[in-house]
């Protein structure tokens, strides 16, 4: 028998019911923001990234989060001497286009670099997704990544999701005071996932965890939206969070409807002032040169139809590249902006090694009316 919270969910996404998404915004302007891309180039040390995940600890300074990183230098507009680790953090100082930057590479006691987050069993390793600053510690969203035998840039899994809570996340990254759980609400098997901590954002008390549904499928698997909520003093209590079923927050995190399609497993979901409604970020299906927007009045939906933002333009001059990882970043945009991150890799690991214009965050600032 089909749950009745799920099939109201099913009604909510696909637009019948009570309730309906608000028109979309249209795109004025989209265009590259030159400035936070020079500030992103480095030639030595930290020397490109992927995730990007941002997180605002005051008004004039954030936290980076990255994951996969290349460290060493660039000369010849190739990467040379360079190493790769799971997760960086970077500092941001000031505000706008013009900030100052800080990157921070965990070394062990050998001087080789190694991941700053890490799973506390040794087994795996972390890329850094979503986190949010609450009562002066961090809470960031950790996807546990495994390799597997597959050929070239996605020979990896997911294994299972965690919650990491940083103590002391103004002091240097690298003296930061982890602890560790593990979601047990995330599932994680051949052909289909259940994940939350791609997006997350504050209202009030209240914190909402975005994750979404996979399904195998092809030419991309199918994955779909699914909303957590969870009071800001309750968050690693697994037991107090509740799961959006289109109609009502319930318990059980089987009953989450899913409410928008084509997500990528990283993305953001923030306020825009401006329009009074809240966008969603992603790259269409994970992976492609469209950059999506859905936009709704309140943080569970009903979802907009999605908006082309931006087409990345990269995969178009070279056949070999893949374009991934969008999402918004809030305090750097205007009332009526998003300024939105994207990345850009190779299909094979040596392209990303010898074309140093590869695997950075790349910078749009989108204008909406």
């Amino acid at each position: 028998m089909i749950r009745i919270t799920s099939l109201l969910g099913v009604l909510a996404f696909s637009g019948v019911g009570w309730a309906d998404p608000p028109r979309p915004p249209e795109v004025v302007q989209a265009v590259p923001v030159e400035a936070l891309n020079a500030t992103f180039r480095r030639t030595d040390g930290w020397v490109g990234a992927d995730g990007a995940y941002s997180v605002p600890l005051s008004d004039r300074r954030a936290l980076w989060l990255f994951s996969d990183t290349f460290v060493g230098s660039i000369r010849g507009g190739k990467r040379t001497g360079v190493t790769m680790v799971n997760n960086t953090v970077g500092i941001q100082e000031g505000r706008g286009d013009q900030v100052k930057l800080t990157f921070t590479i965990q070394k062990d006691a050998s001087g080789k670099a190694v991941a700053i987050l890490a799973p506390p069993d040794g087994k795996g390793w972390f890329w850094l997704m979503a986190g949010v600053p609450i009562k002066e510690r961090l809470f960031v969203f950790l996807p546990r990544i495994e390799k597997t035998n597959t050929p070239g840039a996605f020979g990896f899994r997911q294994v299972d999701q965690w919650l990491g809570v940083v103590d002391n996340p103004t002091a240097d990254p690298t003296t930061w005071k982890t602890t560790y759980a593990k979601l047990p609400f995330a599932e994680f098997a051949a052909g289909r996932a259940v994940s939350f901590g791609s997006a997350a954002l504050m209202v009030g008390e209240s914190l909402y965890v975005y994750g979404y549904r996979e399904a195998a499928g092809k030419p991309f698997p199918t994955r779909r939206m699914l909303l957590a909520r969870v009071s800001s003093r309750d968050l690693t209590d697994f037991k107090a969070w509740r799961f959006w079923t289109g109609s009502e927050w319930a318990t059980d995190a089987k009953d989450a409807a899913p409410l928008a399609d084509r997500l990528a497993t990283e993305f953001s979901v923030s306020y825009v002032p401006g329009l009074k409604q809240y966008a969603a970020v992603y790259t269409e299906n994970g992976l492609g040169e469209r950059v999506l927007g859905r936009f709704a009045t309140a943080p569970e939906g009903p979802w907009s139809a999605p908006v082309v933002l931006y087409r990345c333009p990269e995969m178009k001059r070279d056949k070999g590249v893949f374009s991934y990882a969008a999402k918004a970043h809030p305090h750097l945009a205007g009332e009526n902006e998003l300024v939105v991150s994207y990345c850009v890799n190779a299909f094979e690991f040596a392209h990303a090694i010898n074309d140093a214009t590869l695997y950075w965050p790349n910078f749009v600032r989108v204008v909406l009316k």
